[in-house]
């Protein structure tokens, strides 16, 4: 009777399901995955190790790209663990709309992760539903920053400008003509506050949307139910944070715990899960689209009815203002200074961690006095999430790494950095 062994096969780094260029080594009995060992480093670019080469401010750019799914939220953590060492306060005004862009991405990393897994496990409508709400975002951060993804638009001590009072509105080409155009308009009439504010009234019904599609589909509780289940116990002690630890039914949000910024100001409810599987992860997602969709609200309340500056006065940190600057000797002197030397920061430690879409997102930063970085450490959550994958597949089959893979949300620039 032949001999029955295990087997090696590779999952990835180019199979589409792998997220980016995870490279898995399965070993399978049969099809039941016994052992399941993450290869990382295929992308890695060395953002720590640049950082200590450029000024502070020229490595905001490189947090966009770390995650290019919750771009701006990597930015926050890096402009707080920043200001945590210049000591300065930001405005107010800057404070909500750190916040009310934080939950813009939340939204768009939610959306952008509930499509890709569901691409993943065959349910393709739900993909282009989410793609259809993430260009409506994509239109507002193109609005106020001027990128449709990376933006680099925080400041060590606030934005790098207000919101503007227009939203750009679609012109007539072939496609399409004066009276569609008129229609895609519509909501573009006003400021940019109106529109946000138009999209969170029309937005609970997308949702809803979503979860018609999947909530109670069969073949979709088939494939998540019961699969990649952990403990509150146990995601504790590996590190999780996130959907990925409120999913296992332990209530723990950075912006509650140890709020940052406006949020305790706000209110919204922290959702969990019960089971700890993929199917309570996909449910505690949808929840907070819903909860980030009211903080949305309020800020553009808030904001709406408190004009005022959106950067610090202090200009060793913060640019004079563009007719300062044409007017005044001494803002021209610190206004060169900023942009070819660079801020430089006092000497010391400091980490600021923020509840990133995907977990805890932190910097902890050394400074030596200078205008760059002593040392810069990233704390990434998928980097964390994804060190489980071999606990999590084993017993299940090689369709279950997929719907575990895609309930981790990750992307690989976070990881490999």
């Amino acid at each position: 009777m032949a001999e029955i062994r295990n087997y090696t096969m590779n999952f990835g780094p180019q199979h589409p399901a792998a997220h980016g260029v995870l490279r898995l080594v399965l070993e399978l009995d049969g099809e039941v995955i016994q052992r399941a060992d993450p290869h990382i480093g295929l992308l890695h670019r060395a953002t720590e190790k640049l950082a200590e080469h450029r000024t502070y401010l020229q490595t905001v750019p490189y947090m966009d790209r770390l995650d290019y799914t919750t771009m701006i939220c990597n930015e926050h953590a890096y402009v707080l663990a920043i200001e945590k060492l210049l000591g300065i306060e930001v405005p107010l005004r800057a404070q909500y709309i750190r916040v009310l862009f934080d939950e813009i991405t939340r939204l768009l990393a939610h959306l952008f992760s509930l499509g890709a897994h569901g691409l993943d496990l065959g349910a393709m409508t739900v993909f282009l539903y989410a793609f259809r709400e993430r260009e409506d975002l994509f239109d507002v951060y193109e609005a106020v920053t001027g990128a449709r993804m990376h933006a680099a638009y925080y400041r060590p001590g606030g934005v790098y400008r207000d919101l503007p009072d227009s939203m750009p509105q679609y012109e007539a080409s072939k496609i399409h003509n004066a009276r569609a155009v008129g229609k895609l308009n519509l909501n573009r009439q006003g400021s940019v506050l109106d529109f946000i504010e138009d999209f969170t009234q029309r937005f609970p019904k997308c949702v809803d949307d979503y979860e018609t599609l999947l909530s109670d589909n069969r073949i979709w509780k088939q494939r998540t139910v019961g699969i990649g289940v952990v403990t509150p116990e146990r995601a504790l002690a590996l590190g999780y944070s996130g959907p990925m630890l409120r999913g296992s039914g332990v209530e723990w949000d950075l912006r509650k715990k140890q709020p940052y910024e406006v949020y305790d100001r706000l209110d919204f409810d922290i959702p969990v899960g019960v089971n700890g599987d993929c199917y309570d992860r996909y449910l505690v997602r949808i929840e907070e689209m819903r909860q980030s969709n009211r903080i949305v609200k309020q800020c553009v309340d808030w904001l709406r009815k408190n004009p005022g500056p959106v950067m610090a006065a202090d200009h060793k940190v913060a640019p004079p203002s563009r007719v300062d600057m044409k007017s005044n000797m001494e803002e021209l002197i610190h206004h060169f200074k900023l942009f070819t030397e660079g801020m430089h920061v006092p000497a010391g430690e400091a980490y600021a961690g923020i509840e990133h879409p995907k977990g805890e997102f932190g910097i902890y930063l050394v400074s030596d006095g200078a205008n760059k970085p002593y040392r810069m450490k990233i704390r990434s959550p998928s980097f964390t999430h994804l060190s489980s994958m071999d606990e999590l597949a084993r017993g299940h089959m090689i369709a279950d790494v997929v719907a575990i893979i895609g309930t981790f949300e990750i992307v690989f620039g976070e990881i490999d950095r």
